[in-house]
C-alpha cells in the first residue's frame, strides 16, 4: 500500500472525499513529524509508538576504501507496535 492507497482507503472507509481525506492523512503525518521533531513521543494506543532514538557518534569504514570514517551523531525515527497490531498481524 502506499500514499495514495492509504487516502483512498481513509475516504472509503470514513465517507470523506478523497480530498478531505488527504488533508486528513497529512494532516496526521505532519502532527507526527512536528512531534518528534520538537522530541516528544506520539502514542496511539493499540496501534503503536512513534519515537526518536538519538544514535551516537562512531567509527566505520569506507566499504570502497577500507579506511575509517567518522559517522556523525544522528536522531532516528523509531516505532514500536502496539498489542492491537501485533495481534491483528498475527
Amino acid at each position: 500500500m502506499n500514499k495514495n492507497d492509504l487516502i483512498t482507503a481513509v475516504a472509503e472507509t470514513s465517507g470523506l472525499s478523497k480530498n478531505d481525506a488527504a488533508g486528513a492523512v497529512e494532516g496526521v503525518f505532519e502532527a507526527i513529524t512536528k512531534s518528534l521533531s520538537n522530541g516528544d513521543e506520539v502514542r496511539l494506543v493499540g496501534f503503536g509508538t512513534f519515537s526518536v532514538a538519538r544514535r551516537k557518534a562512531s567509527t566505520g569504514r569506507n566499504p570502497r576504501t577500507g579506511e575509517p570514517m567518522t559517522i556523525k551523531a544522528s536522531n532516528q525515527p523509531k516505532f514500536k507496535a502496539g498489542k492491537g497490531l501485533k495481534d491483528a498481524v498475527n
